[in-house]
């Protein structure tokens, strides 16, 4: 299995940058493929972005498009969400997960989860 430890969240003003990692050990990172996932209070933990193994190939929810960036570095074991332009409903705790199932998007296709690291955007 892996472990996974996500940081770099913070609180932030709206429409600046936070770039979190996720530090994954255990087994071999570049045998997963990766996703970010994100969970603010009293609501359902929702799809953000997600990566193959190799990183050549990225999706994301359409809340993130075009301010998120996602990307890893397997000699590193880490993954990285670079966060631009963030809106206070950007506010959530944000998870790293690790995918052996077929769909990118659903939480069911994770098998390891990070603990989390919380993300503030004031307005």
């Amino acid at each position: 299995q892996v472990q996974l430890v996500e940081s770099g969240g913070g609180l932030v003003q709206a429409g600046g940058s936070l770039r979190l990692s996720c530090a994954a050990s255990g087994r071999t990172f570049s045998d997963y493929r990766m996703g970010w996932f994100r969970q603010a209070p009293g609501k359902e933990r929702e799809f953000v972005a997600a990566i193959s193994y190799s990183g050549g190939t990225t999706y994301y929810a359409d809340s993130v498009k075009g301010r998120f960036t996602i990307s890893r570095d397997n000699a590193k074991n880490t993954m990285y969400l670079q966060m631009n332009s963030l809106k206070p409903e950007d506010t959530a705790v944000y998870y790293c997960a690790a995918r052996t199932g077929a769909t990118y998007y659903a939480t069911s296709s994770y098998d390891y989860w990070g603990q989390g690291t919380q993300v503030t955007v004031s307005s």
